[in-house]
């Protein structure tokens, strides 16, 4: 896949047009602290995907500078999803093993006279900070000496003052109109086992600081992020520019990935994982990558989906209705035809002969010549769908009801001739006869029979559970709750539903975890790679949404 032309692309275009760089170089820098939803999807496609198209370089960097959240699993999960997408980064590198460089850094803008330490606390911070109309108010620690901040910062350093009890604060310019460079902190005090450093360090700088500093050391020429860093590009230039990184890397900003009736916020999924109302960060209802990747989706469908949604400056809703066409679309073509009876009733084909089997040649997907048939084996017993039979069936019902007749499909045509019921008054069996002259082909007498319907040979089919998923959450922007609700108040009860005892072609029980089919007229469906006894529904068959081509 190549990315279509974009905002960005043209920024790239003028910038090599001025000799800005000879070598575009992107990076993806996620917080190690969750695992990757669609919406960073969309941050790896645009940075992946401009690094080839420029011909340049293409990093995976964490930003592992908060490591009260942070850990291993974290860490292991972002590069498996990264290299499952295919965007395989040409280096992997660590916010942390910066660390040094970012503190020398910071020693050499208190020499400048351009950081200070600061002993107000965080509440007093915000009072001082003022307000979007308000100007701020300097700190009565800002006019310390250099000498009285490199020995503060060196003790902070230390570890001799408690946590949160000083910070080190950029020297910018407390009555600006952005808050952001109203003397913003860029070093606090944390006392946190880090996942790679340990405990060598008990100072940490922010985000902010130390984001522009490793863009520059690994030569970064566009640091594309998403439009909530907007208002902080200010200071990124300003970390660039007094710090005297030539060349300078460029931050630029496009919208998120925001999708109706799901989360994106790190903070909500690790909410629903830790409070066990989804069955883990790779619950198939989740919009985290291993759970799209676990419920059956593919790399290609879900970057085709965030091509399709569009790269742009303006926030959006994109309907996800849109990444289930992208992935149904792309399975029509590709997945092999099974057939599965997922709510069955058993049928007795009371003329043909009891243990007598033979094999009907069935298409592996009728839109693709080149992928031939399959041989399926008909019995005397056979499961359809429950919803396949009607006792009183609606106008134009075209399946299967008393004294009715219907092709069973690529075999025979069946007529029921009585219905069976067990001691609750529920179909339990129906008792057919089948015109034996019908192998896959009409009726001698040239009577119509318009229905068919998928079967399953009950002497042959295998026993599975599946998972039928719906829209997690019932509300369409979960960002934008009413007032006095939460968002799990909008959790959908009927997320998830569960078949048991549903049954399936026989060769389905050979299937692969991960390994996607068409379930005939009733969807598409993939191998749970944790359960081998369950498929997961990735889509149903059809859609209203539509999509110009």
């Amino acid at each position: 896949m190549e990315i279509a032309p974009n905002f960005l692309t043209e920024i790239i275009d003028e910038d090599l047009k001025n000799g800005f760089s000879a070598r575009i170089h992107t990076r993806f820098p996620p917080e190690p602290n969750g695992y990757l939803h669609i919406g960073s999807a969309k941050a790896i496609f645009i940075n992946y995907f401009i690094a080839k198209k420029y011909g340049g370089l293409f990093n995976l960097r964490y930003d592992d500078t908060n490591p009260v959240k942070e850990d291993t699993e974290f860490v292991e999960s972002i590069e498996e999803d990264l290299r499952w997408l295919g965007a395989n980064p040409d280096g992997i590198f660590y916010g942390s093993d910066y660390f040094d460089q970012c503190y020398e850094y910071a020693v050499q803008l208190i020499r400048d006279g351009k950081a200070y330490v600061c002993d107000l606390t965080a509440d007093e911070m915000r009072e001082y900070r003022g307000t979007l109309t308000q100007p701020g108010r300097e700190s009565p620690y800002r006019n310390r000496s250099a000498e009285e901040n490199l020995d503060l910062f060196e003790r902070m350093k230390n570890g001799e003052f408690p946590d949160g009890s000083r910070t080190l604060r950029a020297k910018i310019d407390m009555a600006s109109p952005n808050l952001n460079l109203r003397d913003p902190a860029i070093y606090r005090i944390v006392r946190a086992h880090h996942h790679r450093q340990g405990d060598k360090w008990c100072i940490y700088p922010l985000y902010d600081f130390a984001h522009p500093i490793q863009d520059a050391i690994e030569g970064i020429t566009h640091s594309m992020c998403s439009l909530e860093f907007e208002n902080h590009r200010p200071l990124y230039e300003w970390v660039v520019d007094n710090i005297g990184f030539d060349p300078k890397p460029k931050q630029r900003e496009f919208a998120r990935l925001n999708i109706t009736n799901t989360v994106m916020s790190k903070r909500y999924l690790r909410e629903l994982v830790e409070t066990g109302r989804v069955d883990g960060w790779d619950d198939p209802r989740m919009p985290t990558l291993c759970g799209l990747r676990r419920r059956g989706y593919t790399p290609s469908a879900i970057f085709e989906f965030v091509q399709r949604a569009g790269i742009a400056k303006t926030n959006s809703l994109v309907d996800q209705k849109l990444l289930e066409y992208c992935i149904r679309e792309e399975l029509n073509a590709a997945a092999p035809r099974r057939m599965a009876v997922l709510d069955p009733i058993r049928v007795v084909i009371e003329n043909y002969p009891e243990g007598k089997e033979e094999t009907f040649a069935v298409a592996n997907n009728p839109v693709d010549a080149e992928a031939g048939t399959r041989e399926v084996v008909f019995t005397r017993e056979c499961y359809i769908e429950r919803t396949d039979f009607a006792e009183v069936p609606p106008p134009k019902f075209q399946r299967l009801k008393p004294g009715g007749e219907v092709r069973l499909m690529g075999a025979y045509i069946v007529k029921c001739n009585e219905v069976v019921k067990d001691a609750d008054g529920n179909v339990a069996e129906l008792r057919c006869t089948a015109d034996l002259e019908t192998a896959n082909g009409m009726p001698a007498d040239g009577r119509k029979v318009r229905g068919t319907i998928h079967w399953v040979s009950a002497a042959h089919a295998c026993d599975a559970r599946v998972m039928l998923y719906e829209n997690l959450f019932t509300l369409e922007d979960v960002n934008a709750v009413p007032e006095g609700t939460n968002y799990l108040d909008y959790l959908n009860p009927a997320s998830l539903t569960e078949l048991h005892h549903c049954k399936l072609e026989a060769s389905l029980a050979d299937a692969k975890p991960g390994e996607r089919f068409q379930f005939v007229r009733m969807g598409y469906f993939c191998k749970d790679s944790k359960n081998p006894d369950t498929f997961n529904r990735i889509v149903t068959l059809k859609d209203s949404f539509k999509v110009e081509k």
